[in-house]
């Protein structure tokens, strides 16, 4: 049984990771830390897991503490990470790292400081980390340290653009990015524009022109992204409707036969005629897909649903880790959503 240190575990992608964990038949975990819990039961904070983690109790975050994990996973906000995953990869206990955060995910230092406001404390680390999307980035993880797992929008956007850029079906520039994200996405500590009264039967668009996302989008989809993130008065869920123009010729058929071959054999991807769900995505790791030409506007319409804390987020970080520790990377997660 490999042990499992989650730094960052009282948030919404560490509780989570703690779910999906407790079932999970090759991992068990050892460590959950969570500063502003510090001292407070894991079924206090989270009623729902504490069946499964009768005597965990979130800790402040030590070193010393995940050093003996086999596992470690860094659910913590953006910008946390990048200044204690490098102590933990100098120290080298050989323990696989997943990094939820957005701090190793861009391979260029300048891009990112561009992006988030602030120079990154540990460009020297960035070539050490595989991006996180096996279903287009398998390839990358074999001798890798550690893995950077992609947020929902990022991957929600690449699993529907990918596969139409590396094909030459569509433009890779002047794309347009319409998604819409639960409000778990915006993390669990309160905030006045996500309280219950805020979300409720309203949707509304932020970020606008400025998402940090965006490059993330821009370096697995394409160049020139114009992304807009939406929130949406759910709990969870992604819906991510990508606009781009065809380089040719272009029918409906020819584009769904394109996501079939690209994703034959991959167990989280669905591929149909159907208007993908974030309800079908709900609590499972798979991401549903669909594609459209529209011969009256010339446009190639692509659409990808997900759970953003599952595919999105959690999910994702334990497919990640599965593959790092030679395991089948579908163990322990469901490919089926939970409805209704």
């Amino acid at each position: 049984m490999l042990s499992v240190a989650i730094v960052g575990a009282s948030g919404y992608t560490g509780a989570e990771l703690l779910r999906i964990l407790a079932a999970h038949p090759a991992m068990a975990v050892v460590v959950a830390t969570g500063d502003t819990q510090a001292g407070v039961a894991v079924g206090d904070l989270y009623p729902h897991l504490g069946p499964a983690y009768p005597g965990l109790v979130f800790s402040g975050f030590q070193p010393e503490d995940v050093a003996g994990a086999d596992v470690v996973f860094f659910a913590l906000p953006h910008g946390a990470s990048q200044r204690i995953i490098p102590d933990v990869l100098e120290e080298g206990t050989g323990a696989r790292i997943v990094d939820l955060a957005a701090d190793f995910r861009l391979n260029d230092t300048a891009v990112y400081e561009q992006w988030y406001g602030e120079p990154h404390a540990a460009p020297g680390h960035l070539a050490s980390f595989a991006y996180g999307l096996p279903e287009l980035y398998r390839d990358t993880f074999a001798g890798a340290a550690a893995i950077a797992a992609p947020g929902c929008y990022p991957t929600a956007a690449a699993l529907a653009l990918a596969p139409l850029v590396q094909a030459g079906a569509i433009e890779p520039s002047g794309v347009i990015v319409d998604a819409a994200s639960g409000v778990s996405g915006a993390g669990r500590p309160a905030r006045p524009h996500t309280s219950f009264c805020a979300v409720d039967e309203d949707f509304v668009a932020y970020g606008l022109l400025d998402h940090r996302h965006t490059p993330e989008i821009e370096q697995a989809g394409g160049a020139g992204v114009l992304f807009t993130p939406h929130l949406a008065p759910m709990n969870r869920g992604i819906l991510a409707t990508c606009y781009a123009r065809p380089t040719g010729a272009a029918g409906t058929d020819d584009l769904l036969a394109l996501y079939a071959d690209a994703y034959a054999g991959e167990p989280f991807v669905t591929v149909s005629d159907n208007s993908p769900s974030t309800k079908a995505t709900l609590g499972s790791n798979s991401a549903h897909l669909t594609a459209r030409f529209d011969p009256r506007t010339g446009w190639v319409m692509a659409i990808c649903a997900l759970d953003n804390l599952g595919k999105g987020a959690s999910g994702q970080a334990v497919q990640c880790a599965n593959l790092l520790c030679g395991l089948d990377e579908t163990t322990g997660l469901a490919t089926v959503g939970v409805y209704p």
